[in-house]
């Protein structure tokens, strides 16, 4: 009797776990969505890339460098610490690259350097953002990448990305061509 209720408690314990988790992530995702402080990040334009790659959008953002005055101490592939700020126009960009979290600072993100390179005196870092795929629904996602596409190469257009930043962590929320969501945009294209 004794092994059963053993074999019980632990089956609702292995339960609770595998409903634990995802519903952390998503409690997770949702807090930082509510009370993330909101960045737009530039869009740049994507290498074209093959079609079985999924459903979502591949991004590329043009704040994803940047110059450090030390020469030493960072290599490639290691997680850092962006700190981000918002330039004159508005959009995300680098305001340094530290090798330890920052203190006293909400908006920062934990990435991936994707390389070290060194140009008159001074590092050249760049990043890999958590963020670079929008997933839609697979209808809508073929439509969606050729909108994009169109648009980002457009040096008249303004492409971005709505990403919501709290205390290293990031949520895309959404993808904008000038000011209006890539959603509506392709509702628009396939008449929905």
């Amino acid at each position: 009797m004794k092994i059963k209720t053993v074999v019980i408690v632990f089956f609702v314990l292995v339960v609770a776990v595998q409903w634990y988790v995802p519903l952390k992530m998503i409690a997770d995702s949702e807090n930082i969505l509510a009370y993330g402080t909101e960045f737009k990040f530039k869009t740049a334009p994507v290498d074209p890339s093959d079609p079985f790659r999924g459903k979502y959008i591949t991004l590329r953002f043009e704040a994803n460098s940047f110059k450090q005055d030390s020469v030493s101490g960072f290599s490639r592939g290691e997680n850092v610490f962006v700190i981000l700020t918002t330039d004159k126009d508005g959009y995300a960009a680098i305001r340094n690259i530290s090798k330890e979290r920052p203190e006293y600072v909400d908006d920062y993100l934990e990435v991936v350097l994707r390389g070290v390179f060194y140009q008159d005196g001074k590092m050249l870092l760049t990043i890999n953002y958590p963020f670079d795929r929008f997933y839609m629904e697979e209808s809508k996602a073929y439509p969606a990448e050729e909108i994009y596409r169109k648009y980002v190469s457009d040096p008249d257009s303004h492409t971005y990305a709505i990403v919501k930043v709290k205390e290293g962590q990031a949520v895309l929320e959404d993808v904008r061509i000038n000011g209006q969501s890539i959603r509506e945009l392709v509702m628009e294209e396939i008449g929905e």
